[in-house]
């Protein structure tokens, strides 16, 4: 465990930010699982508007730094080709 005040400080802040971080990769998470669901069982109008709240939400993970903006671009690609593929 660390010693310094300093130190001591930053493992607090690190275990926060650990646990915050970890809550918006769930939420992530349960999104893209909401939306491959949705593709599997083919709901139509619902379908879109899954796919939009889980941009919206992996959006926000890249903006708070949770996931890397790349990464964050190639899960909503991915997620719209399998939208796109189902819907035609």
């Amino acid at each position: 465990m660390a010693n310094h005040k300093s130190a001591l400080k930053r493992a607090r802040q690190n275990e926060i930010r650990r646990m915050r971080n970890k809550a918006v990769r769930t939420r992530v998470k349960n999104v893209v699982k909401d939306v491959r669901q949705a593709a599997a069982e083919n709901t139509g109008d619902d379908l879109m508007e899954k796919l939009n709240s889980a941009k919206s939400t992996i959006d926000k993970a890249a903006k708070k730094g949770v996931l890397h903006k790349r990464t964050a671009a190639r899960k909503i690609a991915r997620l719209a080709k399998l939208v796109n593929s189902t819907a035609a």
